[in-house]
């Protein structure tokens, strides 16, 4: 759940409004993101051609450490800081443990406002909900599996619907690699080879 009660700032802090800008593609306009950051007030602004992981977005990495207590991070849209819907939930609670706001324009949301905590709340119930479903379904099924005698089980490659649903199951701190390739039949190597594929692809959009 997002962070509404972050540690006490001195009244002598500064307040900024730091952009970040991103697209992934040369199709993709990076001058818009742009002017609509400054038009809300962004300075500095930090940009970047980039995709997947914070270690493939230095930029992102460079305004999260330049973000102070009380400063705000603003995105022109959500999927500007995160990839999923967890990713986007982890970032946004790392920036609420340190005192720092979250805004995206598009959305109109604005985590400093009761309702933007609350849009996010519900996004983590949210993302919680359906990695328990995931879980859920797929003990079921490796057991009637089981249970009807399978051998061999499925051939050793997975489908895009089920690598999304072994990254969103990744995001539970309890869960592991070998046990949730271990849940869909295949090993380790596949399932990474599956979560780089799908990374890369998402990249290109």
């Amino acid at each position: 759940m997002l962070n509404s009660t972050p540690a006490p700032l001195p009244d002598t802090a500064s307040t900024r409004r730091i952009g970040y800008a991103r697209v992934s593609t040369a199709d993709q306009d990076l001058a818009s993101q742009l002017d609509v950051l400054r038009a809300k007030g962004c300075d500095p602004i930090y940009s970047e051609h980039a995709s997947g992981k914070k270690a493939d977005r230095p930029e992102l990495l460079n305004a999260l450490k330049a973000l102070r207590a009380r400063d705000t991070l603003v995105v022109w849209r959500l999927d500007r800081l995160g990839r999923s819907l967890p990713d986007l939930i982890a970032n946004v609670n790392e920036l609420a443990t340190r005192g720092i706001a979250f805004e995206s324009i598009t959305e109109a949301i604005d985590t400093t406002t009761a309702s933007g905590k609350l849009v996010f709340n519900i996004f983590a119930s949210l993302a919680d909900f359906e990695r328990h479903l995931i879980s859920e379904r797929t003990r079921a099924g490796l057991a009637a599996g089981r249970a009807r005698g399978r051998v061999g089980g499925r051939p050793p490659a997975l489908t895009p619907k089920q690598i999304r649903e072994a990254r969103l199951l990744l995001t539970d701190p309890d869960a592991t690699m070998a046990a949730v390739a271990e849940r869909y039949e295949v090993s380790r190597t596949t399932l990474y080879k599956g979560l780089r594929e799908l990374a890369a692809k998402e990249g290109k959009k």
